[in-house]
C-alpha cells in the first residue's frame, strides 16, 4: 500500500474542501480573471479570498500571473474542470436521490 499516494489525495481533496477554494475554481473554469473581478463575484472579505487563493496556488490548482498591478488566476489544469463536473453529477444524483426518500417519507405520513 502507497500510504504517501493516498495521503497526498487526502491533502488535494483537504485543499479543495472550502466554499470559497470551490467557488473560485468555478469562476476560473470560464478563463482566466483578474482578483478584482473574483472578488466582485465572490461574497467574501478581500483578506480572505487572498488567503484562499494562496491555498490554491501552494498546492498548484491554480496560476498566478501578474499584468502590472494587477494579478490575474487562471487554474492550473484543464482536468479541474471535468472534476467539478463531475462532482456536480454526482451531487445532483445523491440530492436526487434524498429528494426522492423525503417524498416517500411525506407519503407515508399521509
Amino acid at each position: 500500500m502507497h500510504v504517501e499516494v493516498y495521503q497526498a489525495k487526502a491533502d488535494f481533496f483537504r485543499t479543495l474542501g472550502h466554499p470559497a477554494r470551490i467557488r473560485v475554481l468555478e469562476l476560473l473554469q470560464e478563463g482566466p480573471l483578474p482578483v478584482r473581478d473574483l472578488l466582485a463575484r465572490i461574497d467574501i472579505e478581500a483578506s480572505s479570498l487572498s488567503q484562499q487563493l494562496a491555498v490554491l496556488r501552494r498546492a498548484g490548482i491554480v496560476t498566478a500571473i501578474r499584468e502590472g498591478s494587477t494579478v490575474v488566476y487562471t487554474l492550473a489544469t484543464p482536468e479541474l474542470t471535468q472534476l467539478l463536473g463531475t462532482a456536480r453529477r454526482i451531487l445532483t444524483d445523491m440530492l436526487a436521490d434524498q429528494g426522492e426518500l423525503l417524498a416517500e417519507l411525506r407519503a407515508e405520513v399521509t
